[in-house]
């Protein structure tokens, strides 16, 4: 896992924006999320509801946009703020926390070599 701040972002005006943080052409996948209070994603995924979320071959950047919340990865939690990027590397398990106070409202995107299919 990798941790920034928005203002650590390097300055680039051609491609997307998180290029040479993550590999990949172009940003393919993603979204936008209003978490409520004390949500914990990818609760019970995996074989058998396992509480195990991996990407075996791409990264996964959560930005918080608002709000507070803990990003749990490998069983570690770490404390979220507005501002803070998180780059979840390959083969990390990973679940985002909203916080019972204030609940986060988040971007979660991947990157790859083809352009999103709506863009084709």
């Amino acid at each position: 896992m990798k941790r920034y701040r928005l203002n650590q972002l390097p300055d680039v005006t051609e491609g997307h924006f998180l290029k040479g943080i993550i590999p990949g052409e172009y940003l393919c996948k993603g979204g936008l999320s209003f978490k409520k209070p004390n949500a914990r994603t990818h609760t019970n995924d995996g074989p058998g509801g396992k509480d195990w979320h991996v990407h075996e071959d791409d990264c996964e950047v959560f930005i918080l946009l608002q709000g507070k919340a803990i990003m749990e990865v490998n069983g570690e939690r770490i404390p979220m703020v507005t501002g803070d990027v998180f780059v979840i590397e390959p083969g990390e398990d990973h679940h985002l926390i909203s916080d019972a106070e204030d609940p986060c409202v988040n971007l979660w995107l991947h990157a790859g070599p083809n352009r999103h299919p709506d863009q084709l």
